[in-house]
């Protein structure tokens, strides 16, 4: 059966530019070539965008999957020469300089953005992400809602006090913003907005520990604001333990140096890796699996191509790969659509990438917030108000900015929480179990040493 090009745009003499993955970058790029006189095809294997910074709020039942994500042809309908495939993309053949699809099909380009983004690493463990899942798409934060929520439905039914320990346990994997942001909203729900629903348990009991292996959480922000979160993660109830590593995780709970500790549910925010682009290309790739590109974010030796956002790998002014952000993305984006409509069109060189940080942040819970602006830092009351106009700032279409708003106001006056849907499969009931330590063959190779000598 022959291939078919589904290219849906009708063929003529206009420069044809594939962007694949309508994330931030990705969208952005797509804006700008909006309008032009470039043919441009989006690829992604969903139909809406989202924005993932907001997922915890999904996963603990402050927002909904419809508040935080757009559809991609309502978000660029406006730009006529801009069209959308929903399809999977399985490789590139840049010798023929078109893409694959899952479906046998292709897409045909002259320049081709990859802005695929990145997926969680379990390093090694994939086996984990059952038990743990990150949060990366709406089904993982529905999945994750489904077993806070139906943990404590269990623990309301059940006379075994260790069960009902574990069931109330919560161990969220990775100190960095996404963990602290998730440990924070968790402590809240199970805090104040559960707390008069149940008859039989108190969820104020509720045990949040957030497991980081450094010496702190939010080890990319100043150590003063580090600090800061820490007490307001304390003052919610969340269990802290920095040094410490999640050696093993199974069904019912997870092996923290050395310890067993069962746990209801599992959140993984560890670390990150890039999706499989590098490999379509057949080019090397950092460990993070980040493609390496030039200062205009072309890959090297792939003429017409280029990578932004999670999966490539570029320098800032200190050297150091950007970090994975919002910001990062958007502003490439921003910057390459830009570059290619002035080159396709004028034929005006592709200029260098610099980034400009906008500033860094965290909320750590309600009315507490971190924000790192370089030589500028804020927290408390003030960083968490500028968190939430930043927020709502970000979000794609009016309505979700207003909708997002009055949730929150709702929220902060009340307490409450309307999204407390369990959507998906209930977890099935924990054994009775208690923290015990691990058996030596399970715990780390140096500990054992240290117990022999």
């Amino acid at each position: 059966m022959p291939q078919l090009n589904r290219t849906p745009a009708p063929v003529d003499n206009h420069p044809h530019v594939v962007i694949v993955g309508a994330g931030f970058g990705g969208l952005a790029c797509a804006a700008e070539l909006g309008g032009t006189n470039v043919r441009v095809t989006v690829i992604d294997r969903r139909n809406y965008h989202l924005f993932v910074p907001l997922l915890y709020q999904v996963a603990t039942a402050a927002l909904s999957p419809a508040d935080i994500a757009q559809p991609i042809r309502k978000v660029l309908n406006r730009y006529p020469n801009v069209d959308v495939i929903l399809g999977e993309v399985k490789g590139v053949d840049h010798a023929a300089r078109r893409v694959v699809l899952a479906d046998g099909s292709f897409v045909p380009y002259d320049r081709l953005v990859l802005a695929t983004g990145s997926s969680y690493s379990y390093f090694g463990h994939d086996e984990w992400a059952k038990v743990a899942p990150g949060l990366k798409t709406i089904e993982d934060a529905r999945q994750i809602r489904a077993r806070l929520l139906g943990c404590f439905e269990q623990a309301e039914v059940t006379a075994d006090p260790e069960q009902q320990k574990a069931l109330m346990t919560t161990i969220i994997v990775g100190g960095g913003p996404t963990g602290v942001e998730m440990a924070g909203s968790a402590a809240e729900l199970a805090r104040y907005t559960l707390a008069r629903d149940f008859r039989r348990i108190d969820t104020r009991s509720a045990r949040i520990l957030l497991v980081e292996a450094g010496p702190r959480i939010l080890a990319a922000f100043p150590e003063e604001l580090s600090n800061y979160a820490r007490r307001a993660l304390d003052r919610l109830g969340v269990t802290v333990l920095t040094g410490q590593a999640v050696e093993r995780i199974e069904a019912g709970g997870a092996v923290i140096n050395g310890r067993f500790v069962p746990a209801g549910t599992i959140v993984w925010g560890a670390g990150v890796k890039a999706s499989p682009a590098g490999t379509w290309l057949g080019v090397e790739t950092d460990r993070a699996g980040r493609i390496s590109v030039a200062p205009d974010l072309s890959v090297p030796g792939l003429e017409g191509v280029y990578a932004l956002g999670d999966t490539a790998a570029v320098a800032g002014d200190d050297g150091k790969p950007l970090p994975g952000l919002a910001q990062v993305a958007k502003q490439q984006g921003i910057h390459l659509g830009r570059a290619l409509a002035a080159n396709l069109e004028r034929g005006e060189a592709m200029p260098a990438f610099r980034f400009r940080m906008r500033g860094n942040t965290a909320i750590v819970g309600r009315s507490a917030a971190v924000f790192d602006f370089g030589r500028y830092r804020l927290k408390g009351w003030f960083a968490w108000l500028l968190w939430a106009i930043v927020h709502v700032y970000l979000l794609v279409g009016f309505e979700k900015r207003l909708l997002v708003s009055l949730q929150w106001l709702w929220r902060y006056m009340t307490y409450q929480r309307g999204a407390r849907l369990i959507t998906g499969d209930v977890p099935a009931p924990l054994p009775p179990t208690v923290e015990r330590e691990a058996p030596a063959e399970e715990r780390p190779q140096e500990e054992r040493q240290r117990n022999r000598a």
